[in-house]
């Protein structure tokens, strides 16, 4: 029986000799046998809650994929499915796209895109095949070929210099490419700062050209994790939710690409599961999909991003006090979570289920139970790997690099039911004092209900699961200590969107003068090219920008920019312009807008310093509004 594997492993972990099988705990920060009889524990329970829990569901198959299929998928994902098959022809897009990818996401693409060649060629796919080297338009094709990131990081090509397309100059977006060997060395920034200028697989690359690799390792017996901060950026630090949804299509491909070629740098290989489709609940709370819960709470509370149900769990914990001892640790009683479990999904949207008669320890298991029973796991079955593959990365800080490309993959409602899952358990971790539940016994109880699917059977229960669970427990223990972080745009990928809108519009520019000259209709072209003409080139002068705020009661203002101004100061500004018959809106609640220009849309930080952003933008309007929820 299964319960039996469970008690062995649990039984096994007390006998084994102080250090034998912590190896690999300790190269990361050792969580000690103790603490990790919790983990084993919490094993136990999820296993008994199962068996008890209503009908079992059915396993999630994950497809072993064939040849070449695993790098086809890949590329669709990466929004480059055009370099090969029916649509081969038309790859005029990901040429603009590829052009703004750094020497090692063009690598990391090169490779995918060479297997699945091979793969077709094999097949006899009558198909126009493109050649790699054609794709990429390398000047030399020796330079290109970096695919095990050992060529020194000076390799590179004309075009990923300041120069767009055409070979004309615009605003310079640093994605670390020519310049970024010199730039690491020149920038002596310390091993807890996390640079977002510089691509984290160049970095990678980097650090293996150099003797430095030693920096931030996993080792260290203490328990303390580094204090990782982020520099402050002068144009601004970009959060998920800053952007608009066609530039977060962008992040997302890239992000893929980032996070396949860091790994590829580093030996790790980089699989995205595929999940069969399997017949799911279609209503209720538990075991449902995400997508269909959020459809379902919609329809009661317009705009909800977190199911309702998860909220209330976690408020519920929460009225009664975070100081209680042992909390999430100590579980519920199994059957009382059964009924309260039936109960709950027959009264919670009628909105009769007595709140009353849940005690804390089992509202927290609930919580679990929620988070177990999502027919795919909260970090998806694609991920799972991925995000548990992180322990293997030899550095803490490009550790904590791959869980923020990963959040950033995530689907909008897994991450942001993370967030607030990781918010929660921060401020459970706030009141350790009284709760003794500290960031890594938080992390020991937590990593179980998030890492050991039950969809995927028990292929858990192998001998490499005491390795696996004292290396879970540390990227649990990573994604709550460095949530902060993990939310943010790395500045590389906004430029490298930045770019690719700047490309796409001169493109857009060509295409269309050309079309004007074909009808021979000068006139058009003129009255064109003045309706192509910003706000910022007609009516207001050099090194003035006019800030639009249809919210407010002064709806524009012509702003100068000075070297200190920020984009808190333009907000201050207006705010402070009151009058009596438009609605009163408090600093929290509007923020300034960076529209057009080489970005779809952003949300800016208070911290933001307007003439350097302008210099990046020079053909954004500015707009303050209350944020998008």
């Amino acid at each position: 029986r299964r319960s039996g594997q469970y008690t062995m492993n649990h039984d096994h972990a007390k006998k084994i000799p102080d250090g034998a099988s912590f190896d690999r705990a300790g190269s990361q920060d050792s969580l000690d046998e103790l603490s990790m009889e919790d983990y084993w524990k919490e094993l136990e329970n999820i296993h008994e809650t199962r068996g008890n829990n209503h009908e079992e569901g059915v396993a999630l198959v994950v497809k072993e994929p064939d040849e070449g299929e695993l790098e086809e998928e890949w590329l669709k994902e990466a929004g480059l499915s055009n370099l090969f098959g029916e649509s081969s022809g038309d790859s005029q897009e990901s040429i603009v796209f590829l052009s703004t990818l750094t020497r090692t996401q063009r690598a990391a693409v090169e490779k995918r895109v060479e297997t699945v060649t091979q793969t077709l060629r094999k097949k006899n796919k009558q198909h126009q095949i493109p050649d790699v080297r054609d794709i990429f338009r390398l000047q030399n094709d020796s330079k290109g070929k970096v695919c095990g990131g050992s060529e020194p990081s000076t390799a590179r090509t004309s075009e990923n210099k300041n120069e767009t397309l055409d070979g004309t100059k615009g605003p310079k977006f640093n994605l670390g490419t020519d310049e970024q060997k010199s730039t690491l060395e020149v920038m002596p920034s310390s091993d807890t700062d996390i640079n977002l200028e510089i691509s984290f697989a160049e970095q990678a690359a980097n650090l293996k050209d150099s003797s430095v690799g030693s920096m931030c390792k996993g080792g260290g017996g203490d328990t303390l994790l580094p204090n990782f901060r982020l520099p402050k950026d002068k144009t601004g630090t970009t959060k998920i939710g800053d952007l608009a949804p066609q530039d977060m299509k962008k992040v997302y491909s890239l992000a893929l690409i980032e996070l396949t070629a860091l790994y590829d740098i580093l030996g790790t290989e980089f699989k995205q599961q595929k999940a069969v489709k399997i017949k799911t609940k279609d209503s209720g709370l538990f075991g449902v999909p995400l997508s269909i819960l959020l459809e379902q709470d919609q329809k009661k509370v317009p705009g909800t991003k977190i199911p309702l149900i998860f909220q209330k769990l976690i408020a519920h914990i929460e009225e009664t006090t975070l100081e209680t001892e042992g909390l999430l640790r100590i579980s519920g009683v199994a059957t009382r979570v059964k009924t309260l479990c039936q109960e709950l999904e027959a009264k919670f949207y009628e909105g009769t289920f007595n709140w009353e008669n849940v005690k804390q320890h089992d509202a927290a298991s609930l919580l679990k139970l929620f988070i177990r029973e999502l027919p795919q796991p909260l970090l998806t079955v694609e991920y799972l790997k991925a995000f548990q593959d992180v322990q293997n990365l030899p550095t803490r800080k490009q550790q904590l690099q791959a869980l923020n490309l990963l959040v950033l993959l995530l689907p909008e409602a897994n991450r942001d039911t993370l967030k607030v899952l990781l918010e929660f358990l921060q401020r459970v971790i706030d009141h350790r004092e009284k709760n003794k539940m500290t960031l890594k016994n938080v992390a020991v109880v937590m990593a179980p209900n998030l890492f050991t699917f039950h969809g995927l059977g028990s292929k858990t229960i192998e001998q490499s699961e005491f390795v696996m669970a004292a290396g879970t427990a540390n990227v649990m223990r990573f994604m709550i200590q460095y949530q902060k972080l993990l939310w943010t745009i790395p500045k590389f990928i906004v430029n490298q969107v930045r770019k690719q809108n700047t490309e796409n519009q001169k493109k857009e520019k060509k295409d269309k003068a050309m079309k004007k000259l074909l009808k021979k209709m000068a006139y058009d072209r003129e009255k064109h090219e003045k309706q192509e003409k910003t706000p910022n080139d007609t009516d207001v002068p050099q090194g003035v920008i006019r800030v639009q705020a249809p919210h407010l009661s002064k709806v524009s203002m012509a702003i100068q920019l000075t070297e200190e101004l920020k984009a808190g100061d333009i907000v201050a500004r207006f705010l402070s312009q009151k009058s009596g018959n438009v609605q009163t809106l408090n600093k929290e609640e509007v923020f300034l807008y960076e529209i057009g220009g080489n970005i779809g849309e952003r949300c800016l930080d208070d911290d933001t310093y307007m003439k350097d952003l302008y210099q990046l933008n020079p053909n954004a309007e500015w707009v303050i509004k209350p944020k998008q929820s």
